[in-house]
């Protein structure tokens, strides 16, 4: 549970993002409000780890797709470190498997880079608050997928060597099974997607967020 915070502080903001423009685009947004200040920027998933330890943020506005540490693997170190920690998501992603893993590993909010700032700005006030924000079209694919299976770790990590363009024989191989198992794999991956075929199948976890893009 998040701990309340005291209207008469400030709401002290963390900003990680690996565009510069993204980050003066935040920084000039936070400056217009009196009840917020920025107290750090950084470009990466490291670098959030280790700026929220160094400066202890009230909240921190983290993307995913980061170089080095990802946004994910950051949530879980910070969320394991700070578990009442405040961590909104601001992505370009709105894949439906990839939202659940952010928002199972402790994200508060999860939003896209397509919200306008004052909806960014709404949504650290409400996130602050106590409040969950999931911007619409996330929510929207969430629910068309709700019910769907998931894929196990090691159809994803067939679809992810079939992604690299590595046929049935050599993700055999590479995964120490034998090619029929490659093939059951396949088979019930396409079933779990609708997907036509393993390309089919390649793009429709993308999209969802199984495997990165």
């Amino acid at each position: 549970m998040t701990e309340p915070i005291d209207p008469s502080e400030k709401i002290r903001v963390l900003i990680t993002d690996d565009h510069p423009i993204m980050r003066r685009g935040l920084r000039a947004a936070i400056s217009q409000e009196a009840d917020m200040e920025l107290v750090g920027e950084g470009a990466d998933g490291a670098e959030a780890i280790a700026l929220f330890r160094r400066l202890r943020p009230t909240v921190a506005l983290l993307d995913l797709q980061m170089p080095h540490v990802d946004g994910l693997e950051a949530i879980a170190a910070i969320r394991g470190e700070f578990p009442t920690a405040i961590l909104i998501v601001l992505t370009s992603y709105p894949g439906d498997a990839r939202v659940m893993r952010a928002l199972t590993l402790g994200a508060t909010s999860y939003l896209l880079k397509s919200a306008t700032l004052e909806e960014i700005i709404k949504a650290i006030r409400a996130s602050v608050a106590g409040r969950h924000v999931v911007a619409s079209e996330v929510a929207h694919e969430i629910a068309r997928h709700a019910g769907s299976d998931n894929l196990t770790s090691r159809e994803t990590s067939v679809l992810r060597l079939a992604a690299a363009g590595q046929s049935n024989k050599a993700i055999a191989e590479a995964l120490f099974v034998s090619e029929d198992t490659v093939k059951s794999r396949m088979r019930s991956i396409m079933a779990k997607l609708g997907a036509l075929d393993r390309t089919h199948a390649v793009m429709i976890a993308v999209q969802r967020g199984f495997l990165d893009s």
